[in-house]
């Protein structure tokens, strides 16, 4: 199983949804036509962090931008993805009424 999958199973189990399926409420870079379902989680690759030696890469990680989406301004959610190893807050903001809850994740 890819790393991305492992991800995407763990943000499954903090949504406590299916981990595919119309039920699903985790989505990697969904396109626009895409009519989500609120708790959401939306993950997308944001970059790799890379650590050199000896002119090589020794240890290589994705890095993905995680928006927790609820319209629970104190939402636990977003607190159990904040718990997530290798996490760091990045913003919050409010739009369409909804709240959402910016991180960056290495996985």
């Amino acid at each position: 199983m890819s790393r991305r999958l492992k991800l995407h199973s763990i943000l499954c189990g903090i949504l406590a949804c299916p981990e595919r399926g119309k039920e699903c409420r985790a989505y990697f870079q969904p396109p626009a036509s895409v009519s989500m379902k609120y708790p959401a989680i939306v993950y997308a690759l944001n970059g790799k962090d890379k650590r050199h030696a000896d002119d090589r890469v020794y240890l290589s990680s994705n890095r993905y931008s995680v928006t927790v989406i609820d319209s629970n301004p104190d939402s636990d959610i977003a607190d159990k993805v904040s718990e997530l190893p290798m996490c760091r807050f990045n913003t919050a903001y409010t739009n369409d009424n909804l709240n959402h809850t910016v991180y960056e994740i290495y996985y």
